[in-house]
């Protein structure tokens, strides 16, 4: 247990990828099963404690000591399982103490019953010093909050044993934790793990952003453009009367899409777009989002937003891989197994006519629809190849909307942001002349440098009139405040927000320390985007 501790500790302290994969591979290499199988289970999201609950752990501290002292603590260290594991009371001298390994406190927590979770938890904590503390901790809120995404695992898996990560990607659906065939195989003990799975997951292929001279070194002939709409990537796979829907990344989120899984009545592997509403009209992100990340999906939810999916690719018919087909061969491929599929549930996305770059930068400012975020570029002659190859695939978004707004408030950060405000919400004018207020219209906590955190967290600081927990109200009126200048991709229309409007993906563009809060936008001129 001190082992994954340690290296929870020293991922969360390195900021390089780099750096996080050493770490990685490392540990893999040195620790024994089943312990690095259980902590790459962990790391993934692959390890399911159902018996305790994050909020019983405050109910333990509460039980140790003075909460409002805890409420104060917890504001000021900014984590929950760094604050309970430096409160919680020092384990016992014994000499005979011997540290817990991982496997077997994760054994001690899935085998507890929902009852009797919070006194096997109490007596891991009791045990435990402050390290293995956090660890466990960790393990059983399921959010480490480390920096290290499931894609960097398994890319730490192939280093270690010298293998493609689009290797451990086609497996990864077919193995379970502790994962020791896997590493067998990656250390040449045995064989490769077979596919024994049905319907796995297959690497997405990815884009890069088309950047400055980027065009003038491409010739238009050999590219075919598309739309690229504002969804979430996913793919349908359908292998032997298995279902399944990924995202991206690889997570099945069939359960959260019944209505299109159901609908997968065919035997192959296609990319594509996952939108809500009809081909013939289609929602956007923001109805979308009512129906992301949900275990269950009411009746009501179903009908009130169904689910398409809109075709980019076909990866697999039946057991012919295309992947190494060139693009033209599988969209042609791809247009005649559509009209094989629901249309009310299955459309295909069309490509864009265009004669050179400059008459494609026009179609690309102005779309057809609100909820295309751009074009996509694609090779005529490129295999579907996982990763992010340069060259064969380009996106070229359109420019980002910005907007002049004022802070209004800052809460602090988490992990190494947890001494600093770091998430900001901001707010734009609103009301007749000389009666003026600020409404919120979004909040974000990126975009900015270093020096810049520091600088803005010394104005709240400075410029606090009112607390609220971890929350600080800064001085915010037509005299005084910090004007933010905000990039977002778009806007929708919100019942939830005053403002009557929520920004997709805001970030913090530049501080415009020169410009009066009056001068401000005001929220006529976001609600004017909505009409556009």
């Amino acid at each position: 247990m001190n082992r994954f501790a340690e290296l929870l500790d020293r991922l969360v302290l390195t900021p390089s990828r780099n750096g996080k994969l050493t770490l990685l591979t490392d540990y893999f290499r040195a620790v024994e099963d089943p312990d690095r199988g259980l902590a790459l289970a962990a790391i993934t999201g692959n390890l399911d404690i159902a018996a305790v609950k994050p909020a019983m752990l405050r109910t333990l501290v509460a039980e140790r000591m003075d909460p409002v002292l805890f409420g104060y603590s917890y504001d000021y260290v900014g984590d929950l399982a760094e604050t309970v594991s430096l409160v919680w009371p020092a384990p016992s001298e014994r000499q005979d103490r011997v540290p817990p390994t991982l496997a077997g406190v994760v054994r001690q927590l899935q085998a507890a019953s929902r009852s009797d979770g919070p006194k096997v938890l109490a007596r891991l904590l009791d045990e435990a010093d402050v390290s293995a503390r956090f660890a466990i901790i960790k393990l059983v809120t399921g959010g480490l909050r480390i920096g290290v995404s499931a894609r960097l695992a398994k890319q730490a898996l192939a280093d270690l044993g010298k293998v493609d990560v689009a290797e451990i990607e086609e497996l990864w659906h077919g193995l379970t934790p502790p994962y020791a065939d896997l590493f067998a195989w990656l250390e040449g003990r045995a064989a490769k793990p077979e596919k024994s799975a049905r319907a796995l997951f297959r690497p997405v292929m990815l884009a890069n952003a088309v950047g400055d001279g980027d065009l003038e070194k491409l010739d238009p002939a050999d590219y075919a453009a598309e739309w690229k709409w504002d969804g979430i990537r996913v793919q349908a796979v359908r292998e032997g009367g298995v279902h399944r829907l990924y995202s991206r990344t690889g997570d099945d989120v069939s359960g959260a899409f019944p209505d299109l899984a159901e609908a997968m009545d065919f035997s192959g592997a296609i990319d594509g777009e996952l939108l809500v509403g009809t081909p013939s009209a289609t929602g956007s992100f923001s109805d979308l989002q009512q129906r992301l990340n949900r275990k269950t999906v009411s009746p009501k939810m179903l009908r009130d937003y169904p689910a398409f999916m809109r075709c980019y690719d076909l990866l697999q018919i039946e057991d012919e891989d295309l992947r190494g087909l060139p693009f033209h061969e599988r969209r042609q491929r791809l247009e005649a197994f559509v009209k094989t599929l629901d249309p009310t549930r299955f459309d295909l996305s069309p490509l864009v006519a265009f004669g050179g770059w400059p008459e494609l930068e026009t179609v690309r400012a102005a779309p057809p629809h609100p909820i295309i975020e751009g074009v996509m570029l694609k090779r005529w002659d490129s295999p579907y190849l996982a990763g992010r190859p340069k060259g064969p695939w380009f996106k070229w978004k359109r420019d980002p909307h910005t907007v002049d707004a004022v802070l209004m408030y800052a809460q602090r950060g988490h992990g190494k942001r947890s001494s600093f405000y770091s998430d900001y919400t901001f707010g734009v004018w609103s009301g007749a002349e000389g009666a003026e207020e600020l409404v919120p219209v979004g909040k974000a906590y990126f975009g900015f440098t270093d020096e810049e955190l520091r600088q803005i967290d010394k104005y709240v600081r400075d410029n606090t009139i009112e607390r609220f927990g971890p929350v600080r109200s800064v001085r915010a009126d037509r005299n005084n405040g910090l004007v933010l200048e905000v990039a977002f991709e778009g806007l929708n229309r919100s019942t939830r927000h005053k403002s009557g409007v929520a920004m997709r993906f805001p970030r913090i563009s530049r501080l415009r320390w020169d410009k009066p809060a009056a001068e401000a936008d005001r929220i006529e001129t976001l609600r004017a985007l909505l009409d556009t």
